[in-house]
């Protein structure tokens, strides 16, 4: 028998791939977009991004929310931009992966939905 409780959470993640390599180096504009994507889902922050630089030149840019976290990490040399949503089951994290997608120009290669909490 399925538990029936409401989720507390969901869980989003999107791939992007064939982004260009300058865009997955730039923290400011990645910020922006992480931001932005947040703001559309009416996300609320608790502090501004940490972004760390990862050692093959990637970047791992984090925003964490009163409830979870959005998060964006990349590879530059794969042109791979992934999306990383954990957000309240009252917010729709796909508005946040539309902004991505709109900004991008370019559809997900891969995206996913579940219930967490």
């Amino acid at each position: 028998m399925r538990d029936q409780t409401p989720s507390l959470m969901t869980h989003d993640a999107a791939d992007f791939r064939g982004v260009a390599s300058s865009l997955l180096r730039d923290q400011a504009a990645l910020s922006g977009l992480l931001i932005a994507a947040a703001g559309a889902a009416g996300l609320t922050t608790v502090e501004p991004p940490l972004m760390r630089l990862l050692p093959r030149g990637g970047l791992v840019i984090v925003l964490l929310l009163d409830i979870g976290h959005v998060a964006l990490h990349t590879v530059p040399d794969e042109g791979v931009l992934a999306v990383d949503l954990l957000v309240s089951a009252s917010k729709d994290a796909r508005k946040a992966i539309d902004v991505v997608t709109r900004r991008l120009n370019l559809r997900p290669a891969r995206a996913t939905h579940s219930d967490r909490g």
